[in-house]
């Protein structure tokens, strides 16, 4: 019993130093190609939040149009059977499928209103709509 536990500690110590060591050598990896000031680290941070705009973007898309589908598949349920599935439900998942299928213009329209329609340093890029 106490062999096992101090192999345990031994391989738990092991690990530990590694990931310290890793830590330790990280910012020299992350600062390869020179020092860096704030403008560069702003626009490194700006192009990395591009992606997380299409993504949303395409999510906003598929989800919306999963969910009209779906208020299609129970309005045709409550048509064939009106005390089983309330009518409720297929129009609640039409109006949350509608929507995040306006997210998208939503978020261009709220952008060019908070940072303004001319390009400069802020704003939402990598949002499309329809």
């Amino acid at each position: 019993m106490m062999k096992k536990t101090i192999s345990f500690l031994n391989e738990f110590v092991l690990k530990v130093r590694i990931v310290v060591g890793i830590l330790i050598g990280y910012p020299y990896l992350a600062f390869a190609d020179g020092p860096q000031n704030i403008g560069t680290v702003a626009a490194a941070i700006t192009t990395s939040f591009m992606g997380v705009a299409q993504f949303m973007t395409g999510f906003s898309y598929l989800g919306g149009l999963g969910f009209v589908l779906a208020s299609i598949l129970k309005f045709k349920a409550h048509r064939d059977n009106p005390t089983q599935i309330p009518i409720g439900t297929p129009v609640m998942l039409l109006g949350v499928g509608a929507s995040l299928m306006f997210l998208p213009t939503i978020f261009k329209v709220a952008g060019a209103t908070v940072f303004g329609s001319a390009n400069g340093t802020g704003g939402l890029t990598g949002v499309s709509s329809f």
